[in-house]
């Protein structure tokens, strides 16, 4: 055993078992501390750890493509125990990295507790113990109200609040499949599936009016008075409220037909409303990008006016909590310490990161860096020109500070590409696939300074 003091890790979620998982690989002891079940929260449903509360899935697994499939692979080389379990548990979703909820949470467990270096606490903290010297903070959206509290009085921060909305869960057996059918986007699949890793509800034009009218008109949940001004991410906008800023806007959006045909009768549909595997059985489907804030009856009666749905029986219906983040390019340096404290690290979608991928991954940069600092080593980030450092560099300091918000990576955080042979910029896919080769080129040389695995 070690006999370094250990690391705290407050927060049982992606980020905080990704950073104990790094730290305990690194030689150093860590304690994992978890609130639930001691208190619950609104969005989780159980007290495991690394419990996904709301989508399913990862996100695009292309690493040639956009930025989220590079940071994946990245994560991949770094030996990640949240892509190494995910990667375990992966259920079809068409060029997607979804998963087994359920399962995805048992593996991420089983891995934590077999560590012999990692402790796992059932508490609540509200405030920091003295004698703790090294601490990250990664409770993520549910923060509780007296962290946050402690957070606000370190960091003089008052804005820390914004919403996220879940998306309704169905059970396979309640959709009429004489209406939807499977079918992927363009017929596009991962693992030489055969293209049909969702299924399909179509609507027609006054289907999709109607529809809309629906939603428009539905009861929404109350706020209370502090909730009125709080903002949404736009990554996470309730439909209702997407529907409210243009009648078309679902169509360009989660509705969009575009790549998809009737197999019941060869048509092409106005707006379609997906549903993905989510589960590794195949007995429930989420409704992709539909999350809401609408009552729960008035969900089951809007819901079921969508076309293969009028049965539809939900396994969980949609749900709205408050997310938590701090304003990171004001408060922290950059190894993700804050500033006026700088035994505090934070980690996760907490620092302003958006989804379930980059919160791991910050998280496992939290870790790294926490156990070098343990150690005494110097630590030295990932290049820029890599998905982690450009998301690391976006939150420490590269966005400004006076308008910022929660981000998912993307290829505008990373550094513009020299120009081609013909002195022009490259574009569209070569320019992306051009991001993305560059990316994992660095992250290969920077990975091999500290070869791990799970």
């Amino acid at each position: 055993m070690s006999d370094l003091l250990p690391i705290h890790v407050v927060g049982g979620g992606l980020a905080g078992c990704e950073a104990a998982f790094q730290i305990a690989i690194k030689g150093v002891p860590v304690v994992l501390h978890e609130m639930r079940p001691t208190r619950k929260t609104d969005a989780h449903h159980g007290d495991g750890l690394a419990e996904l509360v709301c989508s399913n899935s990862f996100r695009s697994d292309d690493a040639t493509a956009n930025a989220i499939g590079v940071l994946h692979q990245e994560m991949r080389l770094l030996g990640s125990l949240i892509l190494s379990a995910a990667d375990a548990e992966k259920v079809p979703a068409g060029g997607a990295l979804a998963v087994d909820r359920d399962q995805f949470s048992a593996a991420v467990e089983a891995k934590i507790f077999a560590h012999p270096l990692i402790t796992v606490v059932r508490d609540e903290i509200c405030d920091l113990p003295e004698d703790w010297q090294q601490v990250i903070i990664a409770t993520g959206p549910l923060t509780s109200p007296e962290l946050a509290k402690s957070i606000r009085q370190w960091g003089g921060e008052d804005d820390l609040a914004f919403f996220d909305a879940i998306a309704p869960i169905v059970h396979f057996d309640s959709v009429n499949m004489d209406v939807a059918w499977f079918q992927s986007r363009y017929d596009k699949s991962t693992d030489g599936g055969d293209g049909k890793d969702y299924i399909n509800c179509p609507m027609t034009l006054l289907q999709y009016e109607i529809f809309i009218d629906s939603l428009l008109d539905g009861e929404k949940m109350s706020f209370k008075e502090w909730e009125e001004s709080t903002p949404y991410f736009d990554g996470c906008m309730p439909i209702e409220i997407m529907a409210s800023r243009g009648r078309e806007t679902l169509r360009w959006g989660p509705m969009k037909p575009v790549g998809l045909t009737n197999e019941h009768d060869g048509s092409r549909p106005h707006a379609v409303i997906q549903l993905r595997q989510d589960n590794a059985l195949g007995t429930l489907y989420n409704m992709v990008g539909f999350q809401t804030k609408l009552k729960y009856a008035e969900q089951v009666r809007v819901f079921q006016t969508i076309p293969g749905l009028e049965n539809a029986q939900f396994a969980r219906l949609g749900g709205l909590h408050r997310n938590t983040f701090i304003n990171s390019p004001r408060l922290l340096d950059n190894q993700l310490r804050l500033k006026v404290k700088p035994s505090v690290r934070f980690a996760g979608q907490i620092t302003g990161v958006e989804g379930y991928v980059e919160s791991a991954a910050i998280g496992l940069l939290a870790g790294r860096m926490a156990a070098a600092e343990a150690k005494g080593v110097e630590w030295q980030g990932p290049p820029i020109e890599t998905a982690h450092g450009a998301i690391l560099s976006h939150i420490t300091g590269g966005a400004m500070a006076d308008s910022f918000q929660p981000m998912n990576v993307n290829f505008g955080l990373f550094p513009e590409l020299p120009l081609n042979d013909r002195g022009r910029r490259l574009r569209g896919r070569d320019r992306k696939a051009a991001y993305a080769e560059r990316a994992l080129a660095y992250m290969e040389n920077w990975s091999r300074q500290e070869p791990t695995t799970v």
